[in-house]
């Protein structure tokens, strides 16, 4: 079995990640300093697959403390790096916070993994480095435009570093994956997003507002140049996503790319509206929601989704999950939380 370092284990993508790594035979450590997640999250990952995950509560911004990491673990085949602050609205708050945290971790990462002579890296990036594209769905080669939010900016500035590492580093194999908008929650209810304070994507907004949780939904525009006026996204369901991270990594231990680093959007290949969505949840669930338009929000793409052709064709990656099994298994955990009120506050937890 090889050793894969998960950055941002305990996290929403890093932990469905983790269950799939698992069950396709990788062993597993985490680094997360559990600033915006709960180690309840590898509860649930053993719970479903039988392995205790050791996560270090490592800060990556500490190189000190990150090399440790590496020094107690020599054998690291691998790494898929997820720690990052991702909230779009927040980073226009807080530009600062977000440059020195999404950049300085992967910085300190990339040191170690030059030190340690660590062979393979999968960067989790975003659609966000397109910006607002020219054209849509948008390849693998849509030129990026300049960037909508802080956030946006340390995907596209992450991506520029690791390109100009692999340059230097030829024999360390890269591959940034753009991922669209990650939903939904695992089918067992076991794990599944976790928001801090008041989610900032709209599947848990949608849901804590069908549950009680938030007093209703905020639509931001309804005068955009879409179908409905509303925001156009691509929305795909986590286990999906997780999947293809455990094809890239693959892909990568069996020399299979052949650019370094190698580029791979994934998304459903199809885009949905806010109030479209917000519909689908009412049909599957039978919830009525209730939801205001409000101003458009700094920071938002008006509309965006994958061509994912090319993962499907060289990855072998192929969505399974629908629109309605996003809601319906987002609904589900929703549920979950509820049940259980440590994890349904989020003030008993540690969050922070």
């Amino acid at each position: 079995m090889k050793k894969i370092l998960v950055t941002g284990g305990c996290g929403y993508i890093g932990s469905h990640t983790i269950v799939d790594l698992i069950q396709n035979g990788f062993e597993i450590i985490s680094i997360d300093n559990n600033s915006r997640s709960s180690t309840l999250l590898l509860e649930g990952i053993e719970k479903i697959t039988g392995k205790k995950i050791k996560n270090y509560k490592v800060d990556l911004c500490d190189f000190n403390d990150t090399h440790a990491v590496f020094e107690e673990n020599d054998d690291i085949a691998g790494i898929i790096h997820f720690a990052a602050f991702k909230a779009v609205g927040e980073s226009v708050q807080k530009p600062l916070m977000y440059f020195e945290n999404n950049l300085l971790s992967l910085i300190n990462l990339l040191k170690c993994v030059e030190l340690f002579k660590v062979p393979h890296f999968v960067f989790s990036s975003s659609c966000t480095v397109y910006g607002n594209p020219d054209n849509i769905p948008v390849t693998e080669e849509t030129p990026t435009k300049p960037a909508e939010s802080p956030y946006g900016y340390t995907k596209q500035m992450g991506e520029q570093i690791i390109g100009e590492f692999a340059k230097a580093n030829k024999h360390i194999r890269c591959i940034l994956l753009r991922y669209f908008n990650p939903a939904g929650a695992h089918p067992s209810a076991l794990i599944g997003e976790l928001p801090i304070d008041k989610p900032q994507n709209l599947v848990p907004v949608i849901t804590q507002s069908a549950i009680g949780k938030l007093p209703g939904i905020t639509v931001f525009g309804d005068q955009y140049p879409t179908r409905d006026g509303s925001c156009v996204r691509d929305f795909i369901h986590v286990c999906d996503l997780a999947h293809a991270h455990t094809l890239a990594l693959q892909y990568l231990i069996h020399n299979g790319n052949t650019a370094n680093p190698e580029i791979f959007n994934l998304g459903t290949g199809s885009g949905i509206t806010v109030l479209e969505t917000i519909h689908t949840f009412e049909k599957v669930t039978g919830v009525k929601l209730h939801y205001t338009i409000g101003p458009n929000r700094p920071g938002d793409v008006v509309a965006i989704y994958a061509n994912n052709d090319k993962a499907k064709k060289i990855l072998g990656w192929d969505p399974v999950y629908k629109l309605d099994d996003i809601m319906s298994t987002a609904w589900k955990w929703e549920q979950k939380l509820k049940d259980d009120e440590k994890l349904f506050t989020g003030k008993n937890i540690g969050l922070n």
